[in-house]
This record gives structure tokens, C-alpha cells and sequence, in this order.
């Protein structure tokens, strides 16, 4: 009979405890706090998550291309392509043509859009306080610097 390694001992391979995973943790927490601010402007402005973001991005940076907007909320382009299109469908948002460079737009709320996000915001701050509640202010400014670090540490492996 040949000489086939023997498989490692189960004491010696590295268990991975999902619970205690800290990308399955950040994905988890990530999740139930989207949805749980989404039930905040789902149904009384009748926006997704996407939709908000897009509107979120523009109403801090415009004016933005949607490539912009996509690298700022991270998300790919067909789902920040659908988002702008039915924000613009509503007349949330508008889309100006670049004059030097005609192949290029740039998007910015509408007037209706700014209006909207005005009344958003105030509940999403408040969502966010209720939220920071559960942490004393020395450990939301370590939460936000650890935060910081993860996040540069995430874009750096991400290359």
C-alpha cells in the first residue's frame, strides 16, 4: 500500500469562528443597520438603500458623475446607473452635460431632490445618535479611528 500523507489533525487546522469573524461581523452590522435606517425613509419618501446613497452623495458633494457617485458609496455601476435613473425619473435628480467635454455629465439634486434630502437628513442623524448611544463618547472616538484604519486597511489589500 503507498505512503499517503495523513490529513492534519483537527487540533491543528485553524478554526474559523463565523461569530468572531471580523468581515462577517462589519457584513452583519452593516446590514442590520441599512435596513434598520431604511425602514426610517423607505416607505415615507419610497427610496432604496441605493437610491438614498446616490441622493446622500450628491446632497454633500455634487456635482458628481455617476462614476463618482459609485466610488463614493462604493457600490458598482449598473445598481448606482439604476438608482440615478429612478431618482431623475421622479425629478430628484438632474443631469447637467460637461460644456468642455460634451461625453461627460455630472448629476446634482433638483430642487424637489434638495427638499427631500432636507427632511431625510434630521432622521438619519437621529437614527445615528440613538445608534451612538450605546458607546461613551472616549469609546465612539476610538470606534471612529479604529474605524478609519480598517478602512484604509480594506482599500489597501483591495489593490
Amino acid at each position: 500500500m503507498p505512503n499517503l500523507p495523513q490529513a492534519p489533525k483537527a487540533a491543528s487546522r485553524p478554526t474559523l469562528e463565523l461569530e468572531h469573524f471580523l468581515p462577517y461581523r462589519l457584513s452583519v452590522l452593516a446590514q442590520l443597520v441599512s435596513e434598520s435606517l431604511h425602514d426610517l425613509y423607505a416607505g415615507p419618501f419610497d427610496l432604496t438603500v441605493t437610491q438614498w446613497r446616490v441622493m446622500a452623495a450628491l446632497g454633500r458633494f455634487a456635482p458628481l458623475t455617476a462614476s463618482d457617485v459609485g466610488h463614493r458609496i462604493v457600490m458598482d455601476k449598473v445598481a448606482v446607473s439604476r438608482a440615478v435613473a429612478g431618482l431623475m425619473k421622479r425629478g430628484l435628480v438632474e443631469r447637467a452635460t460637461d460644456r468642455a467635454d460634451r461625453r461627460r455629465s455630472s448629476l446634482r439634486l433638483s430642487t424637489r431632490g434638495r427638499a427631500m434630502h432636507a427632511r431625510i437628513v434630521p432622521l438619519a442623524l437621529e437614527y445615528e445618535q440613538k445608534l451612538y448611544a450605546a458607546l461613551t463618547p472616549e469609546e465612539r472616538q476610538t470606534f471612529n479611528s479604529l474605524s478609519d484604519r480598517l478602512f484604509a486597511r480594506a482599500e489597501a489589500l483591495r489593490l
